[in-house]
This record gives C-alpha cells, sequence and structure tokens, in this order.
C-alpha cells in the first residue's frame, strides 16, 4: 500500500534562537498532529529593535503521516 504524508506550513517566532522556533513549531503542531515526521525550515528572518536582534522567525513546513480509517484508535 502506498503512503500518503501531509505538509502544512507554519511560522513560529522565539527571542532565543532559529532552533527555539523550529522546536517550538513542533511543539505547537504535536498538540493536535500525530506521526509528524519532517520539518523543513523554507525561510529563516530575524526582528531588529535597536539595532540589535529582537526574535528568530521560521517559516517551516511540517510533514505528517495521514492515518487511514484503520488505524485511528478507537474511542
Amino acid at each position: 500500500m502506498a503512503k500518503v504524508v501531509k505538509v502544512i506550513e507554519l511560522l513560529s517566532e522565539s527571542p532565543k534562537s532559529w532552533e527555539d522556533a523550529a522546536q517550538a513549531a513542533v511543539n505547537e503542531a504535536s498538540k493536535t498532529l500525530r506521526n509528524i515526521r519532517s520539518i523543513y525550515i523554507k525561510e529563516f528572518t530575524a526582528a531588529v529593535d535597536n539595532g540589535k536582534v529582537s526574535s528568530y522567525r521560521i517559516n517551516a513546513k511540517v510533514t505528517f503521516d495521514l492515518e487511514s480509517e484503520r488505524s485511528k484508535p478507537r474511542r
């Protein structure tokens, strides 16, 4: 059987680092998605205030497995 995955795009921000912004995106997505397989960082940006970086931002694509009706947990 073929495997099908879904990709969603997320924006995330952190005052610490781009890595922290990526982890925050995965943490938040994990609250409503199961079987997250990967994160692809499409774009890195930063906000600057008074000549200093104030926050790190990413635009990311998160990939996760789709579940078939047979594999969903029964309630």
